[in-house]
Order: C-alpha cells, then structure tokens, then sequence
C-alpha cells in the first residue's frame, strides 16, 4: 500500500468518525444518556458531556473496514488475529460501557480485561514469546511463561492508557503517537487496516480538543480508553512478535512511556500511602503538570513533545 493511498483510508476513516461522533454525541445528549456531569471535586469540565467517543471509534473503525474490505475484494482474506481483536473488542466496550453508565467493581473490571486478553490468545495463537535481544546476550524467550506474561501485560497497559485519560486529547494522542511510530517502523501500517483506526482516532479527537466547539466536545469515557489500550497493547506484541514484522519490543514500550511511567508511579505512591490503586484522584502526572504550567493544552502539548522524542 502507497503512501498516496494511505492517505486516502485515512481520510475515510477521519470523515466516517467525525460523522459518527456527531451523530453519538447529539444522541447521548438528546437521550440523556452516556453523559458525564461535571462535580467540581474531580471532574472539571464546565458543561455536561457525552462519553460516546470509544464507541464512535469502534463503529468508525468498522464501517471504513468494511468499505476498505470491499473495495480490496477482501472478504475472504481477513486475519484471523484482526477479526478477534475485534471480537474482543466489542466486549470491552459492552462491559465497560456498562461501567460508564452504571459503575462496575474493580474486581469485575480486572476479570472482563484478563477474559478479552487470554480470548485473543487463545483464538490466535499469538502472545509475548519473548523481549528481543534486550541485554545484548541474545534473544531471551519466556517458555510456559509467556501468556500470563502477555495477559499481565495486556491488562497493564489498558489501565496504564484508563488512568492517563485526565485531560482532553492526552490518552487518544498518546496512543496515537504509539501506533503512526510502530507502524512506520514495522511496516505493519503499509499491510492492515491500521490506517483506518489512526484515521477514526484522529475524527474523535476533533471533538475531544473542541475544534468543533466547546458545545460538542466528546470524553473516551472508560470503555473508550479500555478499547484503546487494548488495541495498543496487542498491536504491540502482534508487531515484535510475528516475524513478518522487524521491530525490537522494547522500542514499542518507548513510544507508550508515558502512560506506562504515570501508571506505575501512581502505584508505588498508593502503595506506600496505604491507598487503593483503583480510586479516581489527582495525583497522576498530567494533574501535576496542568498545577505547575497552568494550562490543559501545555500539559497535553508536553507527554506528546516527548513521546515523539521518545
């Protein structure tokens, strides 16, 4: 695939979700339902807003799938891995969309995302085999270890992207970011519909940075950064470890570094305060960042400056 087609999916799949996160948000408000009130306590939007951009994504994503499937005479071709990512996909965001609307224990959270991980390996066959010549010494593979590993780490960095989505653009930019670096470097972007969902994410964060206006302006909500995380952390380890593909692991953990260093920080702070992980608080680096630069677009513009260093 061509950089000028490319660019053509990708627009596509732009128009086909700010289409669709217009017609979600108006619904949601309409219907009063998947809309987040701000409290003043943690949540510091000034005016209602619907949490209908996970769901935009997911839905943009299929419909220009589907277009790029027929236009490419692709219906007998589909990866198995792309059709069970979906499918696991899809129940992410039906049990987190629950939450969203209704709240969900965090024990019941950890075994739908543990459920979704371990759903994927095993209808694919695909998990962390191993880390890449990490210390010089050679390719050091993990055994009978590696699908706990894969599934610890699939579920890490769903909570690593949930607990970073703080302020508008910084969870969807981030992984952003991750997926245009990984898929350059891979090549994986020039052979899967990844275009589609870089496109469907770029249309969601139009609304998300209020470039249409504040009145229109649209949250992932948890199913949307539970779905986003999902899909980082399995395009990850699809990419390092299918030989098709040339990418050391350990770069891939480079371009989500941020997340991944919020959410560890924030767990060895709770821990040593004798805190629960799972409570909503304001100690997560982007809070820090927005009380020392005083501004949510210096705080956004900064994790994204050095996740393009990165």
């Amino acid at each position: 695939m061509n950089i000028n087609i490319l660019v053509d999916y990708l627009i596509l799949s732009g128009f086909a979700s700010l289409g669709i996160n217009y017609i979600l948000n108006n619904i949601a408000k309409k219907n009063n339902v998947l809309v987040d009130i701000p409290d003043k306590s943690r949540k510091f939007h000034k005016r209602p807003t619907p949490l209908t951009g996970g769901i935009a994504i997911f839905f943009s994503l299929l419909i220009s799938g589907k277009i790029y499937i027929d236009i490419n005479d692709l219906n007998d071709f589909i990866p198995l891995f792309s059709i069970m990512l979906f499918v696991a996909s899809f129940f992410i965001i039906i049990v987190f969309l629950i939450d969203d609307a209704k709240g969900i224990k965090p024990a019941y959270r950890l075994i739908a995302q543990i459920a979704a991980a371990y759903f994927v390996i095993h209808s694919t066959g695909i998990y962390l085999e191993n880390l890449g010549n990490l210390f010089g010494f050679g390719e050091k593979y993990f055994s009978v270890y590696g699908i706990p590993i894969t599934i610890f780490c699939v579920v890490g960095v769903m909570n690593a992207f949930n607990m970073i989505d703080g302020i508008n653009g910084l969870c969807a930019g981030s992984a952003l970011v991750m997926m245009l670096f990984t898929g350059v470097a891979s090549g994986f972007i020039f052979d899967s519909m990844l275009v589609l969902l870089i496109g469907s994410m770029a249309g969601f964060l139009v609304f998300n940075l209020r470039v249409m206006g504040k009145k229109r302006a649209v949250f992932l909500g948890d199913h949307g950064s539970n779905f986003i995380g999902f899909l980082v952390a399995w395009i990850a380890i699809h990419c390092s470890q299918m030989g098709s593909y040339s990418i050391n692991p350990m770069t891939i953990v480079w371009f989500i570094a941020i997340p991944l260093l919020d959410c560890i920080g924030l767990i060895i702070s709770r821990t040593l305060k004798g805190l629960s992980w799972a409570d909503a608080g304001r100690d997560h680096i982007h809070h820090k960042l927005q009380a020392y630069l005083g501004s949510s677009f210096k705080t956004l513009m900064l994790p994204m400056l050095l996740s393009f260093l990165g």
